[in-house]
Protein backbone atom coordinates (compact mmCIF):
# COMPACT_ATOMS: atom_id res chain seq x y z
CA UNK A 1 0.00 0.00 0.00
CA UNK A 2 1.21 3.51 -0.74
CA UNK A 3 2.72 5.34 2.22
CA UNK A 4 0.00 7.74 3.40
CA UNK A 5 2.55 10.39 4.17
CA UNK A 6 3.91 10.73 0.65
CA UNK A 7 1.13 12.41 -1.29
CA UNK A 8 1.61 16.06 -2.25
CA UNK A 9 0.51 18.72 0.19
CA UNK A 10 -0.21 16.35 3.06
CA UNK A 11 0.26 17.24 6.69
CA UNK A 12 0.35 14.91 9.70
CA UNK A 13 -3.22 15.71 10.75
CA UNK A 14 -5.22 17.64 8.15
CA UNK A 15 -8.18 19.60 9.47
CA UNK A 16 -11.72 18.62 8.51
CA UNK A 17 -11.96 21.68 6.26
CA UNK A 18 -8.71 20.82 4.49
CA UNK A 19 -9.80 17.21 4.07
CA UNK A 20 -13.12 18.30 2.55
CA UNK A 21 -11.38 20.65 0.11
CA UNK A 22 -8.99 17.92 -1.00
CA UNK A 23 -11.69 15.26 -1.39
CA UNK A 24 -13.86 17.71 -3.33
CA UNK A 25 -10.89 18.31 -5.65
CA UNK A 26 -10.76 14.56 -6.34
CA UNK A 27 -13.91 14.88 -8.48
CA UNK A 28 -12.21 17.37 -10.81
CA UNK A 29 -9.12 15.18 -11.12
CA UNK A 30 -11.12 12.07 -12.02
CA UNK A 31 -13.07 14.11 -14.58
CA UNK A 32 -9.81 14.65 -16.46
CA UNK A 33 -9.93 10.97 -17.43
CA UNK A 34 -13.60 10.00 -17.03
CA UNK A 35 -16.42 11.93 -18.69
CA UNK A 36 -19.95 12.09 -17.32
CA UNK A 37 -19.74 9.83 -14.26
CA UNK A 38 -19.77 12.41 -11.47
CA UNK A 39 -22.46 10.52 -9.52
CA UNK A 40 -20.31 7.39 -9.49
CA UNK A 41 -17.30 9.34 -8.21
CA UNK A 42 -19.43 10.84 -5.45
CA UNK A 43 -20.75 7.39 -4.55
CA UNK A 44 -17.24 5.97 -4.25
CA UNK A 45 -16.15 8.88 -2.04
CA UNK A 46 -19.21 8.41 0.19
CA UNK A 47 -18.42 4.70 0.50
CA UNK A 48 -14.81 5.45 1.45
CA UNK A 49 -15.95 7.81 4.18
CA UNK A 50 -18.42 5.20 5.49
CA UNK A 51 -15.96 2.26 5.28
CA UNK A 52 -18.37 0.72 2.79
CA UNK A 53 -18.26 -0.89 -0.64
CA UNK A 54 -19.89 -0.16 -3.99
CA UNK A 55 -21.59 -2.29 -6.63
CA UNK A 56 -21.11 -0.63 -10.03
CA UNK A 57 -23.62 -1.65 -12.68
CA UNK A 58 -23.19 -0.65 -16.30
CA UNK A 59 -22.84 -2.01 -19.80
CA UNK A 60 -19.29 -2.67 -21.07
CA UNK A 61 -17.47 0.46 -22.12
CA UNK A 62 -18.84 2.88 -19.52
CA UNK A 63 -15.38 3.44 -17.96
CA UNK A 64 -15.80 1.36 -14.79
CA UNK A 65 -12.15 0.26 -14.73
CA UNK A 66 -10.88 3.71 -15.71
CA UNK A 67 -13.04 5.25 -12.98
CA UNK A 68 -11.47 3.17 -10.20
CA UNK A 69 -7.93 3.62 -11.52
CA UNK A 70 -8.40 7.39 -11.80
CA UNK A 71 -9.84 7.60 -8.29
CA UNK A 72 -6.88 5.64 -6.91
CA UNK A 73 -4.47 8.01 -8.67
CA UNK A 74 -6.24 11.11 -7.31
CA UNK A 75 -6.15 9.67 -3.78
CA UNK A 76 -2.64 8.22 -4.25
CA UNK A 77 -3.60 4.78 -3.00
CA UNK A 78 -2.98 1.36 -4.50
CA UNK A 79 -5.58 -0.31 -6.71
CA UNK A 80 -5.82 -3.75 -8.27
CA UNK A 81 -8.23 -5.34 -10.70
CA UNK A 82 -9.43 -8.94 -10.61
CA UNK A 83 -11.38 -10.43 -13.52
CA UNK A 84 -13.93 -12.77 -11.96
CA UNK A 85 -14.35 -15.97 -13.98
CA UNK A 86 -16.08 -19.33 -13.40
CA UNK A 87 -12.76 -20.99 -12.52
CA UNK A 88 -11.55 -18.33 -10.06
CA UNK A 89 -10.84 -19.96 -6.71
CA UNK A 90 -11.06 -18.28 -3.26
CA UNK A 91 -7.30 -18.63 -2.80
CA UNK A 92 -6.71 -16.78 -6.07
CA UNK A 93 -8.42 -13.82 -4.44
CA UNK A 94 -7.41 -13.89 -0.79
CA UNK A 95 -4.00 -15.52 -1.07
CA UNK A 96 -2.67 -18.90 -0.03
CA UNK A 97 0.10 -20.73 1.79
CA UNK A 98 3.09 -21.60 -0.38
CA UNK A 99 6.36 -23.38 0.30
CA UNK A 100 9.32 -21.08 0.76
CA UNK A 101 12.29 -23.17 -0.47
CA UNK A 102 14.78 -20.97 1.36
CA UNK A 103 13.11 -21.33 4.74
CA UNK A 104 11.75 -24.80 4.06
CA UNK A 105 8.41 -23.78 5.52
CA UNK A 106 4.97 -22.60 4.42
CA UNK A 107 4.51 -18.85 4.15
CA UNK A 108 1.46 -16.76 3.32
CA UNK A 109 1.40 -15.15 -0.12
CA UNK A 110 -1.18 -12.31 -0.12
CA UNK A 111 -3.70 -12.27 -2.95
CA UNK A 112 -4.95 -9.25 -4.92
CA UNK A 113 -7.54 -8.52 -2.22
CA UNK A 114 -4.67 -6.90 -0.27
CA UNK A 115 -4.93 -3.43 -1.79
CA UNK A 116 -6.69 -0.14 -1.07
CA UNK A 117 -9.17 -0.08 -3.96
CA UNK A 118 -10.11 -3.49 -5.34
CA UNK A 119 -11.95 -3.62 -8.65
CA UNK A 120 -13.85 -6.92 -8.70
CA UNK A 121 -14.75 -7.02 -12.37
CA UNK A 122 -17.93 -8.95 -13.29
CA UNK A 123 -18.30 -10.37 -9.82
CA UNK A 124 -21.42 -12.30 -10.83
CA UNK A 125 -19.41 -14.50 -13.23
CA UNK A 126 -17.71 -16.46 -10.46
CA UNK A 127 -19.33 -19.20 -8.32
CA UNK A 128 -20.83 -18.41 -4.88
CA UNK A 129 -17.86 -20.02 -3.09
CA UNK A 130 -15.50 -17.41 -4.48
CA UNK A 131 -18.03 -14.62 -4.08
CA UNK A 132 -18.28 -15.60 -0.41
CA UNK A 133 -14.51 -15.25 -0.04
CA UNK A 134 -15.05 -11.50 -0.31
CA UNK A 135 -17.60 -11.41 2.52
CA UNK A 136 -15.09 -11.47 5.38
CA UNK A 137 -12.87 -8.96 3.61
CA UNK A 138 -15.76 -6.57 3.00
CA UNK A 139 -17.38 -6.90 6.42
CA UNK A 140 -14.40 -7.37 8.74
CA UNK A 141 -11.50 -5.80 6.84
CA UNK A 142 -9.53 -9.04 7.10
CA UNK A 143 -9.11 -12.49 5.59
CA UNK A 144 -8.45 -15.78 7.36
CA UNK A 145 -6.26 -18.42 5.71
CA UNK A 146 -5.40 -21.69 7.46
CA UNK A 147 -6.73 -20.31 10.73
CA UNK A 148 -4.54 -17.21 10.64
CA UNK A 149 -6.16 -13.78 10.31
CA UNK A 150 -4.52 -11.15 8.10
CA UNK A 151 -5.62 -7.52 8.29
CA UNK A 152 -6.36 -5.60 5.12
CA UNK A 153 -5.11 -2.07 4.42
CA UNK A 154 -7.03 0.98 5.58
CA UNK A 155 -8.61 2.62 3.64
CA UNK A 156 -10.08 -0.39 1.90
CA UNK A 157 -12.87 -0.37 -0.68
CA UNK A 158 -14.29 -3.04 -2.99
CA UNK A 159 -15.81 -1.72 -6.21
CA UNK A 160 -17.52 -4.70 -7.83
CA UNK A 161 -18.98 -4.50 -11.32
CA UNK A 162 -21.71 -6.39 -13.08
CA UNK A 163 -23.23 -6.21 -16.56
CA UNK A 164 -27.03 -5.66 -16.45
CA UNK A 165 -27.56 -7.16 -19.91
CA UNK A 166 -25.86 -10.57 -19.96
CA UNK A 167 -27.07 -13.21 -17.51
CA UNK A 168 -26.03 -16.42 -19.26
CA UNK A 169 -23.28 -18.14 -17.30
CA UNK A 170 -23.62 -15.83 -14.30
CA UNK A 171 -24.24 -16.49 -10.62
CA UNK A 172 -26.62 -13.89 -9.15
CA UNK A 173 -25.26 -12.37 -5.96
CA UNK A 174 -27.01 -13.78 -2.88
CA UNK A 175 -28.92 -11.39 -0.64
CA UNK A 176 -26.28 -11.72 2.11
CA UNK A 177 -23.60 -10.41 -0.22
CA UNK A 178 -25.75 -7.70 -1.79
CA UNK A 179 -26.43 -6.44 1.72
CA UNK A 180 -22.66 -5.98 2.23
CA UNK A 181 -22.55 -3.35 -0.50
CA UNK A 182 -23.24 0.05 0.96
CA UNK A 183 -24.26 1.50 -2.41
CA UNK A 184 -25.27 0.34 -5.84
CA UNK A 185 -24.35 2.90 -8.48
CA UNK A 186 -25.63 2.62 -12.03
CA UNK A 187 -23.24 4.01 -14.65
CA UNK A 188 -25.34 5.38 -17.52
CA UNK A 189 -24.31 5.55 -21.15
CA UNK A 190 -22.99 9.11 -21.64
CA UNK A 191 -25.19 11.81 -23.12
CA UNK A 192 -24.53 12.87 -26.71
CA UNK A 193 -22.35 15.86 -25.82
CA UNK A 194 -20.42 13.80 -23.30
CA UNK A 195 -19.81 11.07 -25.86
CA UNK A 196 -18.55 13.66 -28.35
CA UNK A 197 -16.11 14.84 -25.67
CA UNK A 198 -14.93 11.25 -25.13
CA UNK A 199 -14.26 10.82 -28.84
CA UNK A 200 -12.47 14.17 -29.00
CA UNK A 201 -10.14 13.10 -26.20
CA UNK A 202 -9.37 9.81 -27.91
CA UNK A 203 -8.75 11.62 -31.20
CA UNK A 204 -6.26 13.81 -29.35
CA UNK A 205 -4.36 10.72 -28.19
CA UNK A 206 -5.95 9.91 -24.82
CA UNK A 207 -4.81 6.50 -23.53
CA UNK A 208 -7.20 5.05 -20.91
CA UNK A 209 -4.34 2.87 -19.61
CA UNK A 210 -2.28 5.95 -18.67
CA UNK A 211 -4.24 8.18 -16.30
CA UNK A 212 -1.11 10.18 -15.48
CA UNK A 213 -0.89 11.30 -19.11
CA UNK A 214 -4.46 12.57 -18.81
CA UNK A 215 -3.29 14.92 -16.09
CA UNK A 216 -4.78 13.09 -13.12
CA UNK A 217 -2.67 13.96 -10.08
CA UNK A 218 -2.80 13.14 -6.39
CA UNK A 219 -4.77 15.84 -4.56
CA UNK A 220 -5.71 13.87 -1.41
CA UNK A 221 -4.56 10.82 0.49
CA UNK A 222 -5.30 8.35 3.27
CA UNK A 223 -4.73 11.00 5.97
CA UNK A 224 -7.50 13.08 4.45
CA UNK A 225 -9.86 10.09 4.37
CA UNK A 226 -9.20 9.38 8.05
CA UNK A 227 -9.73 13.03 9.01
CA UNK A 228 -12.93 13.09 6.96
CA UNK A 229 -14.24 9.96 8.68
CA UNK A 230 -13.76 11.59 12.07
CA UNK A 231 -15.63 14.67 10.88
CA UNK A 232 -18.48 12.61 9.41
CA UNK A 233 -18.90 10.84 12.76
CA UNK A 234 -19.60 14.24 14.32
CA UNK A 235 -22.35 15.19 11.85
CA UNK A 236 -25.58 15.78 13.78
CA UNK A 237 -28.76 13.80 13.12
CA UNK A 238 -31.99 15.30 14.46
CA UNK A 239 -34.50 12.86 15.98
CA UNK A 240 -36.98 13.76 13.24
CA UNK A 241 -34.49 12.83 10.52
CA UNK A 242 -33.66 9.52 12.22
CA UNK A 243 -37.38 8.78 12.45
CA UNK A 244 -37.74 9.63 8.75
CA UNK A 245 -35.09 7.02 7.87
CA UNK A 246 -36.91 4.41 9.96
CA UNK A 247 -40.26 5.30 8.37
CA UNK A 248 -38.77 4.86 4.88
CA UNK A 249 -37.46 1.42 5.81
CA UNK A 250 -40.78 0.39 7.35
CA UNK A 251 -42.67 1.63 4.28
CA UNK A 252 -40.74 -0.84 2.10
CA UNK A 253 -41.61 -3.68 4.48
CA UNK A 254 -45.30 -2.88 4.10
CA UNK A 255 -45.19 -2.81 0.28
CA UNK A 256 -47.08 -5.82 -1.20
CA UNK A 257 -44.88 -5.97 -4.33
CA UNK A 258 -41.74 -6.66 -2.28
CA UNK A 259 -40.83 -10.05 -0.88
CA UNK A 260 -38.49 -8.41 1.62
CA UNK A 261 -38.22 -4.81 2.69
CA UNK A 262 -35.23 -2.89 3.98
CA UNK A 263 -33.62 -4.46 7.06
CA UNK A 264 -32.33 -2.47 10.05
CA UNK A 265 -28.87 -2.84 8.47
CA UNK A 266 -30.19 -1.03 5.39
CA UNK A 267 -31.67 1.75 7.52
CA UNK A 268 -28.36 2.31 9.31
CA UNK A 269 -26.58 2.27 5.93
CA UNK A 270 -28.88 5.02 4.66
CA UNK A 271 -28.16 7.13 7.72
CA UNK A 272 -24.40 6.64 7.27
CA UNK A 273 -24.44 7.65 3.62
CA UNK A 274 -26.63 10.68 4.34
CA UNK A 275 -24.17 11.86 7.01
CA UNK A 276 -21.22 11.48 4.66
CA UNK A 277 -23.02 13.38 1.89
CA UNK A 278 -24.05 16.15 4.30
CA UNK A 279 -20.41 16.57 5.35
CA UNK A 280 -19.16 16.58 1.74
CA UNK A 281 -21.79 19.25 1.04
CA UNK A 282 -20.32 21.46 3.76
CA UNK A 283 -22.86 20.89 6.53
CA UNK A 284 -22.55 19.42 10.02
CA UNK A 285 -26.16 18.20 10.11
CA UNK A 286 -28.30 15.86 7.99
CA UNK A 287 -31.40 17.08 6.17
CA UNK A 288 -34.31 14.99 4.83
CA UNK A 289 -33.11 15.91 1.34
CA UNK A 290 -29.79 14.16 2.05
CA UNK A 291 -31.72 11.04 3.00
CA UNK A 292 -33.92 11.16 -0.12
CA UNK A 293 -30.91 11.78 -2.38
CA UNK A 294 -29.09 8.67 -1.14
CA UNK A 295 -32.14 6.43 -0.68
CA UNK A 296 -32.20 4.78 -4.10
CA UNK A 297 -28.46 4.05 -4.28
CA UNK A 298 -28.43 2.75 -0.69
CA UNK A 299 -31.67 0.76 -0.59
CA UNK A 300 -32.74 -0.46 -4.06
CA UNK A 301 -30.28 -3.38 -4.27
CA UNK A 302 -31.45 -4.64 -0.85
CA UNK A 303 -35.03 -5.13 -2.04
CA UNK A 304 -36.54 -8.20 -3.71
CA UNK A 305 -39.70 -8.36 -5.81
CA UNK A 306 -42.37 -10.98 -5.39
CA UNK A 307 -42.55 -13.40 -8.37
CA UNK A 308 -45.95 -12.09 -9.46
CA UNK A 309 -44.65 -8.52 -9.45
CA UNK A 310 -41.69 -9.56 -11.61
CA UNK A 311 -44.04 -11.23 -14.10
CA UNK A 312 -45.97 -8.00 -14.37
CA UNK A 313 -42.77 -6.14 -15.27
CA UNK A 314 -42.61 -4.18 -12.04
CA UNK A 315 -39.24 -2.57 -11.29
CA UNK A 316 -37.73 -2.27 -7.84
CA UNK A 317 -36.81 1.36 -8.50
CA UNK A 318 -40.42 2.36 -9.19
CA UNK A 319 -41.68 0.49 -6.11
CA UNK A 320 -39.07 2.20 -3.94
CA UNK A 321 -39.93 5.60 -5.43
CA UNK A 322 -43.60 5.06 -4.58
CA UNK A 323 -42.72 4.01 -1.02
CA UNK A 324 -40.57 7.11 -0.53
CA UNK A 325 -43.28 9.36 -1.94
CA UNK A 326 -45.76 7.96 0.58
CA UNK A 327 -43.71 8.90 3.65
CA UNK A 328 -44.24 12.45 4.99
CA UNK A 329 -41.06 14.53 4.94
CA UNK A 330 -40.24 16.13 8.31
CA UNK A 331 -39.68 19.87 8.45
Amino acid sequence: MTDPGTHPGTDPAPSATTARERLTAVRAEVAKAVVGQDAAVSGLLVALLCRGHVLLEGVPGTAKTLLVRSLAAALQVESRRVQFTPDLMPGDLTGSMILDPRAGDLVFRPGPVFTDLLLADEINRTPPKTQAALLEAMEEGQVTVDGVTHRLPDPYLVAATQNPLEYEGTYPLPEAQLDRFLLKVVLPVPEREQEIEILRRHADGFDPRDVAAAGVRAVAGPDDILAARRAVAAVQVAPEVAAYVVDLARATRATPSLSAGVSPRGATALLRTARAWAWLSGRDFVTPDDVKLLAHATLAHRLGLRPEAELEGTRVESVLAAAIAGVPVPR
